[in-house]
């Protein structure tokens, strides 16, 4: 059901998907319950669809619980490559002119990010058994494993990836070394409840995850399109915790109460809708109807207004100007619930 959240996603996707592929960053903000991660799922089933025959492209779907550290995420995205994209790179080092696999061997900052490359494309030339082993080795390497002598030797190796920092750098080595040898062209994370970071961690451990998204934004200046997601309270306390990442955050899209009846029931009918054709496409033919003999499904435009009126009076009570989403369609699902098993109501 579109808002004018939509517009702003949209609008960030197309200078996005421009030439320059410029990194793009939304925030969402909304209470408890005003469809925040409604919209992340939306967003990230549209983004898997949209390029779902460009292997090029990652989207990446993260709840900070229940490893609430910025390692997760870096080591998460490394999983979402996974062993076959570092074979890939070690078949296009191999295949690409001298020129090209200098340049691209160049963009790594990191030495011995380097040392891997140059393992990898040796690898790719001594059989797929060898090139698929040493590629499981680099995948080991940059998710931050403990080095073993397996590694050293196979990878050239001699530190472990083992701070937040030279993790960041690994990874932005490997996204833009891809990006130029044609493997790689954007990724999306979409990241919710981040307001559980502050409720679960000590302030320190807090902001060192905050820093570290303002470090992400700052190492992948391209090909990075990143949602957040949090309530107001949360965005308030980090942005006090971290002033430099308000800077970082400013386009913003806030996901609002209901405001009046008339909303309620558009969105009360666009559920129902959705629900419709989800069962017309699991059955080819069948028909949603109540399951009481007889029951009448409820009158949106009377009950619905109704139940709204109800809640909004509560609300008001609370000091709060409007209705959550999700009270209301949970106030009219114990109203359908009550009308089509009477039974099963009367008892309880």
């Amino acid at each position: 059901m579109e808002d004018a959240a939509d517009a702003e996603v949209e609008r960030l996707f197309r200078d996005f998907e421009g030439d320059q592929k410029k990194s793009q960053v939304l925030l969402v903000v909304g209470t408890q319950g005003s469809g925040k991660t409604n919209l992340m799922n939306y967003y990230t089933d549209q983004f898997r669809d949209y390029y779902q025959d460009d292997e090029r492209y990652y989207i990446i779907r993260y709840y900070p619980d229940p490893e609430p550290t910025f390692d997760a995420v870096i080591r998460r995205t490394f999983q979402y490559l996974d062993v076959e994209h570092f074979a890939r790179m070690g078949v296009a080092l191999r295949e690409a002119e001298s020129g090209m696999r200098n340049e691209a061997k160049e963009i790594a900052r990191g030495h011995e990010v380097r040392k891997v490359l140059n393992s990898l494309e040796r690898a790719s030339g001594e059989g797929t058994e060898e090139l698929t082993d040493c590629s499981r080795l680099a995948m080991e390497w940059f998710t931050g494993m403990r080095l073993l002598r397996a590694h050293r030797d196979r990878l050239g190796v001699s530190f472990r990836l083992d701070t937040k920092e030279s993790q960041m750098q690994a990874l932005r080595d490997v996204l833009y070394v891809s990006e130029r040898l044609d493997l790689f062209r954007g990724i999306f994370l979409l990241m919710d409840e981040l307001e559980k970071q502050d409720y679960s961690l000590a302030p320190t451990p807090a902001l060192r995850f905050l820093l570290a998204i303002r470090a992400l934004m700052d190492a992948m200046p391209r090909c990075l399109f990143l949602m957040l997601a949090m309530t107001p309270a949360a965005r308030d306390r980090y942005f006090a915790m971290l002033p430099a990442l308000a800077g970082r955050l400013q386009e913003e899209v806030t996901l609002g109460l209901i405001q009046d009846g008339s909303a309620a029931v558009e969105l009360a009918s666009f559920y129902l809708e959705h629900a419709r054709g989800r069962a017309l496409g699991e059955t080819g033919s069948r028909r949603l109807r109540p399951q009481g003999k007889g029951t009448p499904f409820l009158d949106f435009e009377g009950e619905g207004e109704r139940v709204f009126e109800e809640l909004r009076r509560q609300s008001e009570r609370r000091g709060i100007d409007g209705v959550l989403p999700r009270d209301f369609l949970h106030r009219l699902h114990e109203e359908w619930s009550r009308r089509t098993q009477p039974e099963t109501a009367s008892k309880t």
